[in-house]
């Protein structure tokens, strides 16, 4: 996959190398970050960070706006968190061909606004490489993962089950028509 900076008002976002590993480590392994995301369970050690690394790339796929970005502020280069645009896998038995953005971010960031701006800049660079619609998919009680997919002005679907083998909240936002 190539390398690409991506530059916001306030934010950076760029691939992660395995330097970043104990950040990654540090925000997974935080049962309220870890809650949302997965099996829901904590990593276990830098290690287990490591291989999510190194797993990003494949993760990712190969569409040209696809990626599984560290996203840190600009004006001090703290990290803040990580934000994806990749395949959405379907659930067992479901033909679906969707692409994802998603967000998890530390904590310490949480307020920011920084989900929204870094989720914005990767649903731009779907639609400009030509994408009609992009998803994004919610724990059924993350209240605050759904409000950043109305902020992005996504439409809420429900709960659905085409993805993930889960019921999940799904949303929504269709390229805007010129």
């Amino acid at each position: 996959m190539a390398f690409h900076v991506i530059e916001t008002e306030r934010l950076t976002l760029r691939p992660f190398t395995p330097e970043d590993a104990d950040f990654l480590y540090d925000v997974f392994s935080r049962p309220e970050v870890a809650r949302w995301s997965g099996d829901g369970v904590p990593i276990a050690d830098r290690d287990e960070a490591l291989r999510r690394i190194a797993g990003q790339p494949k993760r990712a796929g190969d569409h040209p706006a696809a990626g599984i970005f560290h996203v840190s502020v600009r004006e001090t280069g703290v990290p803040a968190g990580l934000v994806l645009f990749a395949p959405l896998p379907p659930s067992e038995g479901v033909d679906r061909d969707d692409m994802e953005v998603g967000w998890h971010f530390h904590p310490d960031a949480w307020g920011n606004g920084y989900a929204t701006e870094a989720a914005q800049a990767l649903v731009d660079r779907g639609f400009a490489a030509g994408l009609g619609e992009i998803y994004a998919v919610t724990h059924p009680d993350n209240a605050a993962s759904q409000a950043v997919c109305r902020r992005l002005g996504m439409t809420d679907l429900g709960l659905r089950s085409e993805w993930y083998d889960v019921e999940l909240r799904a949303f929504r936002i269709d390229q805007p028509r010129e």
